[in-house]
């Protein structure tokens, strides 16, 4: 697998509100654009989302994929891994949250190996667009909702 791409925002919000959210998969379709629908297919013991299919529509890049989530046991990071994709060979990422009472940075890391031949530049900038979206997503569903 490839060297990840990682970027950072810093949410108004405290971790645990910002895990709250990431963790709840089923609502990503109502505020992560390309993900058009999600089924938690196992949970772990406490719960989370443990193996997940999404359904993706990024206008010409169309998949439908299976992760599998690990949780940190400080409710501070996620990792997931690619279990099967249709034009995804790998994908590994994780979200890294730091921070204390009103503020957190998140720290989220993609790396993407699609079956179709890419540039390595083309795969990083591309994986940069996807991360920085997702944040500022993810920023705005958090600080609505505080």
């Amino acid at each position: 697998m490839a060297d990840a791409t990682t970027s950072s925002i810093t949410v108004g919000a405290d971790p645990d509100r910002v895990m709250a959210v990431i963790a709840d998969l089923p609502a990503y379709p109502q505020w992560v654009d390309q993900v058009k629908s999600v089924e938690v297919l196992g949970t772990d013991t406490t719960g989370r989302p443990e193996r997940v299919r999404f359904q993706m529509d990024a206008g010409p890049i169309k998949d439908n994929y299976t992760l599998d989530y690990t949780w940190g046991p400080d409710g501070r990071s996620v990792s997931w891994k690619l279990v099967k994709g249709q034009i995804q060979k790998a994908q590994n990422g994780s979200y890294t949250l730091v921070g204390g009472s009103g503020e957190t940075t998140v720290t989220y890391s993609l790396a993407v190996n699609l079956n179709i031949p890419m540039i390595g530049l083309l795969r990083r900038k591309a994986e940069k667009v996807i991360i920085d979206t997702a944040l500022r997503s993810l920023k705005r569903r958090v600080e609505s909702a505080s």
